[in-house]
């Protein structure tokens, strides 16, 4: 769901509420991990050299934990002032914890 406000367009994904710039950026991190984990499975099919292999892995890898940190430093506000459920900060910091 898209919402105009004060501070541009913004986005509802998965309850949060995040600006459409930075959902869109998040998208193209995640679609370029795919990517890149579909370049993975071809190579290990294809024989590739560990070294490559593993390279490609750590783009991969880099490229979720970046989206990951994306949403977590514009949702991270959000989560903790829900109002259904707030998190304690012992909560957030598992939640952030989670993505290293």
């Amino acid at each position: 769901m898209l919402r105009g406000t004060g501070m541009g367009i913004r986005r509802t994904v998965a309850g949060m509420q995040i600006e459409e710039a930075v959902a869109g950026d998040i998208v193209a991190r995640l679609k370029r991990a795919r990517g890149q984990i579909d370049g993975v499975i071809s190579m290990i099919e294809n024989g590739r050299t560990c070294k490559d292999i593993v390279t490609q892995l750590a783009a991969a890898s880099k490229a979720i934990d970046r989206a990951g940190f994306k949403v977590v430093a514009n949702g991270i506000k959000q989560c903790a002032n829900e109002d259904d459920s707030p998190m304690s900060s012992e909560e957030l910091e598992k939640l952030f914890l989670s993505l290293a």
